[in-house]
């Protein structure tokens, strides 16, 4: 196991649990006791760090979360999110919201959600482009020092918004999408400005929404789900071009005597010390292969095949709406 802290947290899991999967995006949500039961059965296996937010399923996993751990909240460390804003009724999103009026009511949601007197880590889920970066953080700020939240972190925020939140309040953590296939977090200065200011940059979807890890060319949707509608690395021509980039994967891991999903973790957690990752699963054994990535140690010529593959890569990770609200 790889241990790592986030901001001046305990040293935590560095492989933790992404939680969107249980409830929102990818098929139809868990039932509430399988949740319970994998997010038991996760934190036996040594997982402390759980990954949720208000709009994955509009609370759904907040409360499934709340509903696992209520009764040893001691043992874990919940990071949620608040800042986007939907009509609940259609499902649609309208906007962002990152005023202290929203903040305030979030975390109070987040609180009675998640069953707890505290959060161990809360972002803003997406910049709030109508106002500025230090008015939302100094809103933060404020419910810090009232003790509902211990740390604050950014989402997909670019290196020039860290430092002018910096400037305002320390920020524990910048989330943001980084695997083999995405790299914009190198090349765009965020995780250097990350390592000045100590902040921990913790890695949502480093095994691509599940297509580092194996995908077939032949899957269907069970239900709606993101990668069918929102992700055009998933769809036509961009999509078999990436698996074949998967098997290229796949041959570095076999001489690894390992699987892909575990190369793709093991290139992101060896990228820096300050990283901490969140693949997100719905099933024990994906989950225990994933954890079987802190024992997998990458050599420089696998490292050197691995990093080409970036380039190669065809389609958006969002589609052209999604891609308005990143890098804020």
């Amino acid at each position: 196991m790889i241990r790592r802290p986030i901001g001046n947290s305990r040293p935590l899991n560095a492989i933790g649990l992404g939680c969107m999967g249980i409830s929102f995006a990818y098929g139809p949500a868990m039932e509430d006791a399988d949740a319970v039961s994998l997010l038991h059965q996760a934190l036996d296996l040594g997982v402390d760090h759980y990954d949720t937010a208000e709009m994955y399923g509009f609370g759904d996993s907040e409360q499934k979360i709340g509903k696992a751990f209520h009764d040893r909240r001691e043992q874990v460390f919940i990071a949620t999110k608040f800042g986007p804003v939907y009509n609940r009724e259609t499902g649609q999103r309208a906007g962002v919201d990152g005023s202290e009026k929203n903040a305030r009511r979030a975390i109070e949601q987040s609180l009675n959600f998640l069953q707890t007197d505290h959060i161990d880590l809360w972002y803003l889920h997406r910049r709030d482009f109508t106002r500025p970066i230090e008015e939302t953080v100094g809103a933060m700020a404020d419910i810090v020092k009232e003790g509902k939240v211990r740390q604050i972190g950014l989402s997909e925020v670019t290196a020039e918004t860290l430092r002018a939140a910096a400037k305002v309040h320390p920020i524990a953590a910048v989330q943001s999408e980084f695997s083999i296939f995405t790299r914009f977090v190198e090349e765009g200065g965020i995780l250097e400005a990350c390592r000045e200011l100590g902040t921990t940059l913790v890695a949502y979807s480093p095994l691509g929404r599940g297509m580092l890890a194996g995908w077939s060319k032949d899957w269907k949707a069970d239900g709606w789900d993101f990668r069918a509608t929102m992700a055009p690395r998933f769809q036509g021509e961009a999509l078999a071009n990436n698996l074949a980039l998967v098997e290229e994967i796949a041959r570095v891991a076999s001489d690894l005597n390992a699987t892909a999903g575990q190369v793709a973790l093991a290139w992101v957690l060896q990228r820096a010390d300050n990283i901490v990752t969140i693949p997100g699963t719905t099933k024990v054994a994906n989950l225990k292969q994933n954890l079987d990535a802190a024992d997998v140690t990458l050599t420089p010529g696998a490292i050197a095949k691995l990093d080409g593959l970036a380039a190669k890569v065809e389609g958006e990770r969002y589609d052209e709406t999604g891609m308005k609200g990143v890098n804020g």
